[in-house]
């Protein structure tokens, strides 16, 4: 069975980044992030179970108002638990098949909220990507049209950086002066190994 790497981190931590070379090598990468916004644009179940949650309709363009379902949820844990709670299902799912089809030696989850989501528990092994936390923050306000404090709340509703170090296989630390390409390959050269190894 093809083994399976899980890459996670923080808003910002620079997951896109690694994920980039690890396809470059040669490694099919699945993006959690992507697969949960084309469900939940593109599920009707989805869509009424989050109109649901948040008491409105917000679909009234035709395709999910993400603004207003953030403005909503990233104040309200109890509601944002909610949503994770339908979204996330279909999303693993949507892994196991994809992973279940691939004919490369490993491929990999990237998934900000792997273990918040119990994703680690269909790969073998995870990498967690770290970052100091201002350079996070001026990362996502670069790329996204967010205020300092929006950056902030997102962070803090998700796990410490330490958390997710203590249950992970592997550590990259992306600090901008750090050289993460000799990390990366050294991961590469590990996972391909215990796929031969289980062959």
């Amino acid at each position: 069975m093809v083994k399976r790497l899980g890459i996670t981190g923080g808003i910002g931590s620079g997951k896109t980044t690694v994920c980039r070379i690890f396809r470059v090598l040669g490694v099919p990468v699945f993006v959690a992030d992507t697969v949960a916004r084309q469900l939940m644009n593109g599920d009707p179940a989805i869509h009424d179970a989050i109109n649901a949650i948040v008491g409105k309709d917000l679909y009234l363009s035709g395709e999910l108002d993400r603004k207003e379902l953030a403005k909503i949820i990233f104040n309200r844990p109890e509601l944002l638990r909610m949503v994770n709670a339908v979204v996330h299902p279909a999303v693993l799912r949507m892994f196991d098949r994809w992973a279940e089809r691939s004919d490369a030696p490993y491929v990999i989850m990237e998934a900000a909220i792997l273990f918040e989501a119990r994703a680690d528990e269909l790969v073998d092994r995870v990498a967690t990507i770290s970052a100091p936390v201002e350079e996070r923050i001026a990362r996502v306000m670069g790329r996204n049209d967010l205020s300092r404090e929006e950056v902030i709340r997102r962070i803090n509703n998700q796990l410490e950086d330490e958390e997710r170090e203590d249950q992970s296989y592997y550590v990259i630390n992306n600090a901008d002066n750090e050289m993460i390409i000799p990390e990366i390959l050294k991961i590469h050269e590990d996972m391909l190994r215990l796929a031969e190894r289980d062959r």
